[in-house]
């Protein structure tokens, strides 16, 4: 561990890029409860914070937040056993995210630490029969994010089309959050779906045009349809909601007239989830 004094030293944005990574690593530590930070351990944190606030280039809002965070970490230093969402990891993160403002690093989705482990799927309610097909949506960031919220309102499967960006993408682990190796997925094209459609399971698309969730008739089972970032969905897919259930829209109300494809496909979940609970 580089020693304080020769942090001192370093050129100001080499000093700050290596705190950064003993921060990281330190709030990493107080998510894993069984290998909590040692009373030495937390002070170390306490000086490395004590280095930043004599650093006079921070903006006032920086450095007001940095003496805040030592004042909880100096608390902490007498309960080193913190759990995850203790003051000393919220002081710790605060840090890191000034941090990698500082440096030129604004987060990423990637960069958000949530607790670790595996989900437990014990946990999880699913609503047999609710399914969503993802139709050549390209960003695996997206697919991640739906991955997530199928997983919270208890999607049952997730088709993707042959082109939809892949659920195992590096992007798409990382903004689904676990979620990825929770919710049962397959690949398909639409002519299964068709099949399953004509045996009567209901098919809408979540596509501009339609009703408002609070006036769409959502089914106990069937298949919510979404379409890629850029064109929407396909006139076939559309043709195969307008066959059953048609579409459902989310209303807007600013300039820019569109949702993100996970935003929209959250907001209708969640309603679809509220209509089955």
């Amino acid at each position: 561990m580089i020693s304080l004094s020769k942090l001192e030293r370093l050129p100001r944005h080499q000093r700050l890029r290596k705190i950064l990574k003993m921060i990281c690593l330190a709030e990493e530590k107080r998510l894993r409860v069984s290998d909590a930070p040692g009373k030495n351990e937390a002070a170390h944190d306490t000086e490395l914070v004590e280095l930043l606030i004599r650093d006079p280039d921070f903006s006032p809002a920086a450095a007001s937040a940095l003496r805040e965070a030592q004042s909880a970490l100096r608390e902490a230093e007498t309960a080193p056993g913190e759990d995850g969402g203790s003051p000393a990891r919220r002081a710790l993160n605060t840090v890191r995210h000034i941090l990698l403002a500082e440096t030129g690093r604004q987060a990423a989705d990637w960069d958000f630490l949530d607790t670790g482990g595996k989900l437990d799927p014990a946990k999880r309610r699913v609503f047999p029969g609710m399914l969503i097909y993802l139709e050549d949506i390209r960003s695996p960031f997206n697919v991640g994010a739906i991955f997530r919220s199928a997983e919270s309102f208890g999607v049952e499967k997730i088709i993707l089309s042959p082109l939809c960006a892949d659920p195992e993408h590096v992007r798409a682990r990382r903004s689904g959050m676990g979620c990825v190796d929770l919710v049962a997925w397959q690949r398909s094209g639409l002519d299964p779906l068709t099949e399953l459609a004509s045996t009567g399971l209901p098919v809408f698309a979540l596509e501009s045009g339609g009703a408002a969730p609070g006036k769409f008739a959502f089914p106990k089972q069937g298949i919510m349809l979404t379409g890629s970032e850029e064109l929407g969905l396909s006139g076939r897919a559309l043709d195969m909601a307008g066959a059953s259930l048609g579409r459902l829209t989310i209303p807007t109300y600013g300039a820019k007239g569109s949702l993100n494809v996970a935003v929209a496909a959250s907001i209708a979940l969640q309603v679809w989830a509220e209509t089955l609970a």
